[in-house]
């Protein structure tokens, strides 16, 4: 019996291109076909569930990393492959996160796709050296952004972010109500905003309010 496979991408070429490829072998069939995310699940609910999905990361109406994440939650034993014209880091970070078992570029030979295909019916995951490579670089599966928020992190100490909160706060208090809120003097108010200004290379309460939503930095906590 030949394993289903379903192609989700809203490139009708690439679809036509990798059905093409699929049914040339004796081993996989193609059973389903959606142009994005919302019409592979209406499809889903109506058909006998794939056990490959090759699914485009870029698409409209929902993408491939929400696709990625709802497939995870609500159709677990499908296993998704990953479909992408470049192996940028933080895609690939989201794309493991969010469910992905394997990836495979669009420009790929039909041998390595036909090879991405085996692993996942056999073993569940394909790992390509291209993809394995970033993954060992980044062990933390962080994306840029977050790792720069950490490396940020890491320089202040929690009374200085508990200090830029309350700097960055709707009520906009001013130094001295700070210092009162923070229970300290308006002399260490002042040594922690001059601390910030010069590991930071600030220069204003405007320049750390923008600083902190820049970095995504008045979520996160420190202890």
């Amino acid at each position: 019996m030949k394993h289903t496979v379903a192609i989700v991408d809203d490139h009708h070429l690439v679809r036509n291109g990798l059905v093409a490829a699929i049914e040339n072998t004796n081993a996989y069939s193609v059973t389903l076909e959606a142009a994005n995310g919302l019409e592979f699940f209406d499809l889903l609910r109506v058909h006998a569930l794939p056990e490959i999905a090759v699914i485009d990361l870029h698409m409209p109406v929902m993408d491939g990393f929400q696709t990625l994440i709802k497939l995870r939650n609500a159709y677990p034993e499908i296993k998704p492959l990953v479909l992408t014209i470049d192996t940028d880091e933080d895609a690939i970070v989201r794309a493991i996160r969010s469910g992905a078992r394997g990836f495979i570029r669009k420009n790929a030979r039909p041998a390595l796709f036909h090879a991405a295909l085996d692993a996942l019916a056999q073993n569940g995951y394909f790992h390509h050296e291209d993809i394995s490579s970033t993954v060992e670089n980044n062990p933390s599966l962080q994306t840029r952004i977050e790792r720069k928020r950490n490396e940020i992190l890491n320089r202040m100490t929690p009374r200085e972010l508990e200090f830029l909160k309350l700097v960055c706060s709707k009520d906009e208090p001013t130094y001295e109500a700070i210092a009162d809120l923070m229970g300290i003097t308006k002399r260490t108010v002042d040594y922690y905003r001059q601390e910030l200004f010069q590991k930071f290379d600030l220069k204003s309460k405007v320049g750390l309010v923008l600083f902190a939503a820049e970095h995504g930095l008045l979520s996160t906590t420190k202890g």
